[in-house]
């Protein structure tokens, strides 16, 4: 009978020791919700391209310029409102369930996801910067996989996976030029979607 308690007071202080070491307040929900803004995001860019494509009545680099200003309009307003509503989701996930937000496991969370995505923005900014623009959203995905992979130690598991399918599919995009778009979408779309349900119905829904 010793033993049993023995090993089951081992057993929760190992659980404790986990959950101290890793943040697990974060918010399935926001995942979805981040995969519906960048569904909406890649379709209005689609739709300012074929514009551009389609308008005849301004000169090449004037309409260029503007477009690209769309763009990125369009990719600050997404990244933006998937910020938000994450902090949003996963404060009201931690107040719930009598967590600190911002604690040394959120902290180094932050750090070892921002700095490989760093490092792939700055990426990204030298292939347009020369204009290799075909490998821009594959080198997103990459980047943004392996910045997943890098924080997925120090909070739920399955954000691991995540990063890995980015990896997988920002490698496959390269060999699609033309077609990132469609990719971007759906590494920032649909697996944000599918990964965001899977967390939600797995560690959220009671």
């Amino acid at each position: 009978m010793e033993s049993k308690d023995y090993l089951k007071d081992i057993s929760e202080i190992k659980n404790l020791m986990h959950k101290s070491s890793r943040f697990i307040s974060l918010s399935g929900l926001s995942g979805v919700l981040a995969g519906i803004y960048a569904l909406i995001g890649a379709f209005l860019a689609k739709s300012k391209y074929n514009q551009f494509i389609g308008s005849k009545n301004n000169t090449y680099n004037s309409s260029y310029s503007v477009l690209s200003f769309e763009l990125i309009l369009i990719a600050i307003t997404v990244i933006a409102l998937a910020v938000i509503t994450g902090i949003l989701l996963t404060y009201r996930k931690a107040k719930k369930s009598n967590e600190n937000m911002w604690d040394s496991s959120s902290k180094r969370l932050v750090l070892n996801f921002f700095f490989p995505l760093l490092a792939g923005g700055l990426f990204c900014l030298s292939l347009i910067q020369y204009g290799v623009y075909g490998l821009v959203a594959p080198a997103t995905l990459i980047f943004y996989g392996l910045a997943c992979v890098n924080a997925s130690k120090y909070t739920i598991g399955d954000v691991r996976y995540l990063g890995i399918t980015n990896i997988v599919l920002g490698l496959i995009s390269t060999q699609f030029i033309g077609y990132g778009l469609y990719f971007w979408a759906l590494g920032f779309g649909g697996l944000h979607i599918f990964y965001g349900a899977v967390m939600y119905f797995k560690y959220e829904r009671k």
